[in-house]
């Protein structure tokens, strides 16, 4: 008999869990990104040869925010994120005293992210 307590002990816990009246989550599955969809960003002397160590600065048009990155020794930055969508964003690179013309980069985004059109930006220093 000692069972058959127990387990009506364990049905009638069971059941006040069930009722706590506590908010349900269905969790399904994320189609989203979790990382922030990147710029690729090249910086390049007039002869063609990459330039490590660049800063690469990109502004929102609208707000006005900016990131600013580092290129590597590939001359390549990703840097320059989605965080920054989906106004039309600014990027100009510059090392030391050469600056590179600026490019305008617009963002496309959906529901889960903004996909940047061009998606990979080569920037060259003006002598």
């Amino acid at each position: 008999m000692v069972r058959v307590r127990g387990w009506w002990w364990l049905l009638g816990l069971s059941l006040l869990a069930g009722c706590d009246e506590a908010p349900r989550v269905e969790r399904g599955e994320d189609d989203c990104q979790a990382e922030l969809v990147a710029l690729r960003v090249e910086v390049v002397t007039a002869e063609g040869a990459r330039v490590r160590g660049a800063t690469v600065t990109a502004t929102n048009l609208t707000s006005n925010v900016s990131i600013t990155g580092v290129t590597d020794e590939f001359g390549v930055t990703t840097a320059i994120n989605e965080s920054l969508a989906p106004s039309p964003v600014r990027v100009v690179a510059n090392a030391g005293s050469k600056v590179s013309s600026a490019q305008r980069v617009e963002w496309t985004c959906d529901t889960c992210n903004c996909v940047p059109e061009p998606g990979t930006l080569q920037l060259e220093l003006n002598p």
